[in-house]
């Protein structure tokens, strides 16, 4: 009797590109500056606090003294901290003002990854459209090269970063100063966002317009394309996230950042 034929074996699903040591070093940075700063606006350390040293905390964290010096000098412009030459770093007091910062009121919501899209569709869409009008050459020319280190990064951190960079110079390229403060106020929010989506290959969708169509519609001037394209973009979320779609940032990010790390380590 013949033996009958094996059943087709299913090909496993792309998992994230692998985390190369600057990318590896970029999402540690990351985590451990989350980790201190939601500390820190939370009030789990006491205003005047002296924190444990760059070794200490290199030690505390399994992280390099040269990625603990990045977390400081992040958190120092945060004014979350002071630095005090040969002293050592302590908990700044907030003033209303940073109270108030809209990042800080956004978080105190725990919006979630649906909320940031709603948000962002209407603004951006109209912040594309007036800039597929109004954008400068030189506009046109920093956005292809921003696009294009987009394309070329190796890491999540160093590709998140360059996409917000990528929005927000549309947004200078609308001419509408009101519009680029709005959409900077979400930017750090954004960022969470873009953690993941360039780290995954499900968020991808064929026949999706991403940056280059969008840049394409700017450059060709065409208004209604490049709104069309932009709200496309950013609705693909409401398909792809699953359930994160209705996990708050903070959580989805930090447990996308672990993912990665863990991933890393398990090479």
């Amino acid at each position: 009797m013949p033996t009958p034929p094996s059943p087709p074996v299913a090909e496993p699903s792309p998992g994230p590109p692998p985390v190369s040591a600057t990318g590896h070093r970029g999402l540690l940075t990351e985590r451990i500056a989350r980790e201190l700063e939601q500390d820190l606006r939370a009030g789990a350390i006491a205003v005047g606090t002296k924190l444990p040293s760059e070794r200490e905390l290199a030690i505390q964290f399994g992280a390099s003294r040269g990625v603990v010096r990045e977390v400081l000098r992040r958190l120092e412009a945060q004014h979350l901290i002071e630095v005090a030459p040969g002293r050592g770093s302590f908990v700044a007091e907030q003033s209303s003002a940073q109270a108030r910062g809209y990042d800080g009121l956004y978080r105190a919501e725990r919006p979630t990854v649906r909320q940031l899209i709603e948000a962002r569709i209407p603004l951006e869409v109209e912040i594309v459209g007036l800039a597929a009008e109004r954008a400068t050459e030189a506009h046109l020319e920093a956005l292809a090269e921003i696009n294009d280190r987009i394309e070329s990064a190796t890491d999540v951190i160093t590709k998140a970063r360059a996409d917000v960079e990528f929005h927000d110079a549309i947004a200078l390229a609308s001419g509408n100063p009101v519009l680029r403060v709005m959409l900077s106020s979400i930017s750090g929010l954004m960022f969470e966002m873009m953690l993941r989506s360039n780290s995954d290959p499900a968020i991808s969708e064929p026949g999706v317009p991403h940056h280059p169509e969008i840049l394409a519609a700017l450059q060709a001037r065409d208004s209604d394309r490049a709104r069309r394209y932009m709200r496309e973009h950013l609705a693909l979320g409401l398909r792809t996230y699953g359930t994160d779609l209705d996990v708050s940032l903070d959580v989805m990010a930090t447990r996308h950042i672990e993912t990665l790390l863990g991933r890393d380590s398990s090479r």
